[in-house]
């Protein structure tokens, strides 16, 4: 079958394609074209005048002026009236109105518990402190456990103690938050600075918004200051500048007694210059220097050197 349809094919190979299509006139031309147009009328992308062949011949009815149809429209719709939509209510109920069940009540009553006769007798001789053996054995351990029952029920002498309440809540102590701090921190720079003779001690704990620089002044205010004997700093995110500056504010300082610098980010070198800082004064008693937040090995480093220089003084 493939064999003939080829050799009829062979045939037009050597026929001259610009000499048959110059003899085609113009509209036959314009019919070739239409014919070989690469349409797809399935392709969605595609505007519709692209998907198929323009079939429109008919020449226009009328002009079409863009504007005055605008202007037309505009005024019919200003012209028409809208339709009120609004139903008045009647008050007239429609379908079944609902209802809801009443449930009824529980009511929980308490069951007779009737025991045998040798039992009931047993229970009812009993004194306190059988009962709260038995008690013991049964597993009841809400009377096993009371407090009262073994301050005052076991120290009778007869042993025969009265329990008078089986559970007995015990208080709680509430644990109020500490108040903020109320020292003026620029205020006691200044009469530090001062060398006020009615400042005697400094609070700063807990104050976690002081700046290094400003924590700086205070040991520099120490150092000619005479009337503060206790001067405390603990909680305020001091480090190892701050800790350096009040070991130099010891070597000079003789009036000084007690320094709390705990619960800061002090390592083991501001924990040693503190130390060796107490080599030169005589008249600190008390210096607290332990719960600070540094890495372990930092912590253990100072903690271990704190110990050898301590067992040296």
């Amino acid at each position: 079958m493939s064999l003939p349809f080829r050799k009829e094919l062979e045939k037009y190979k050597n026929i001259n394609e610009d000499e048959i299509l110059s003899k085609l006139s113009e509209e036959e031309l314009k019919q070739l074209e239409h014919v070989l147009d690469d349409l797809d009328p399935e392709n969605a992308l595609l505007p519709a005048g692209f998907r198929q062949k323009d079939q429109t011949s008919k020449a226009a009815t009328g002009p079409f002026d863009r504007d005055r149809l605008l202007s037309y429209l505009e005024k019919q719709a200003l012209e028409h009236k809208d339709r009120e939509d609004f139903v008045p209510f009647t008050g007239e109920k429609k379908g079944k109105i609902f209802i809801p069940k009443e449930k009824p009540i529980e009511t929980h009553t308490e069951e007779k518990v009737t025991l045998e006769p040798e039992l009931e007798e047993a229970l009812a001789g009993a004194s306190d402190t059988e009962l709260y053996d038995l008690a013991a054995v049964l597993g009841v351990h809400n009377m096993v456990n009371n407090p009262q029952f073994d301050e005052e029920g076991t120290s009778s002498k007869d042993g025969k103690g009265s329990v008078r309440n089986v559970v007995k809540g015990e208080k709680v102590k509430p644990i109020f938050e500490e108040p903020p701090n109320p020292t003026n921190v620029e205020a006691s720079l200044q009469r530090m600075k001062a060398n006020d003779p009615g400042l005697h001690e400094v609070n700063l704990n807990n104050i976690k918004n002081i700046p290094i620089p400003t924590l700086k002044e205070f040991a520099k205010a120490l150092e000619t200051n005479t009337h503060v004997k206790k001067f405390s700093l603990a909680a305020t995110r001091s480090n190892d500048p701050v800790a350096v500056a009040f070991a130099d504010m010891l070597k000079v300082n003789k009036t000084l007694k007690s320094l709390n610098i705990e619960s800061n980010f002090i390592t083991g070198a501001g924990i040693l210059a503190l130390i060796d800082a107490l080599k030169e004064n005589e008249t600190l008693t008390e210096i607290k220097i332990d719960n600070q937040f540094v890495k372990s090995e930092w912590k253990q480093t100072g903690s271990s050197h704190a110990l050898e220089d301590a067992k040296r003084y």
